[in-house]
């Protein structure tokens, strides 16, 4: 953002003078990506790591590694693109979360059971500052098409598979997330 300023230089000439002058002070340095701030990637590998053997685990996404998720991602923005481009990404999240807890609310209503659970509608709010909202819909397929996979080898293997069988989504947005990452930086997929 510049900051323009119009200077009159003497009481008897009208001419004006433009100064710019640039207020962002993060602009003299290089816009860091994703996975050039190694330290960036390596946490969220670990938070995510964290997430699904939780889940696994105890069913459960709890709430302090989603808001860690969400933190470091909006950390990563705002350096990136200043406080305009945490703004909105503040925004983009609070959109990804609201549709996908009216879409679990929807489902819940049509088949009287619970979907997708309240962690997972965070994990995909607080995925968001990583991928963006238009990422989101490349990390759901990664992650369901992982579960399928996941589904049918375990039906292989003999476990018996059911309607009401059930296996945590969490370590799959977890996996979908990083792979979404991934391909945005390598090869360039939005």
């Amino acid at each position: 953002m510049n900051l323009r300023i119009v200077v009159i230089s003497a009481p008897c000439n009208r001419a004006k003078r433009n100064l710019s002058i640039d207020t962002n002070l993060l602009s003299m340095f290089p816009e860091p990506e994703p996975l050039t701030i190694p330290a960036f990637f390596a946490a969220l590998g670990l938070l995510c790591a964290v997430i699904a053997l939780i889940d696994i685990r105890h069913g459960i996404i709890p709430n302090g590694l989603n808001v860690s998720v969400a933190v470091l991602g909006l950390l990563k923005v705002s350096i990136a693109g200043g406080f305009a481009a945490g703004v909105e990404t503040v925004a983009e999240a609070l959109a990804t979360g609201v549709i996908f807890l009216l879409l679990r609310q929807l489902y819940f209503v049509w088949r009287k059971v619970d979907g997708l659970g309240l962690g997972d509608v965070k994990l995909l709010a607080a995925s968001t500052p990583w991928i963006g909202i238009a990422g989101i819909p490349m990390l759901l397929l990664i992650a369901a098409l992982a579960a399928l996979a996941t589904m049918g080898s375990l039906h292989v293997a003999g476990h018996a598979m059911t309607r009401q069988t059930s296996l945590p989504f969490g370590p799959f947005l977890a996996v979908g997330l990083l792979l979404t990452i991934a391909a945005q930086q390598w090869l360039g997929i939005p």
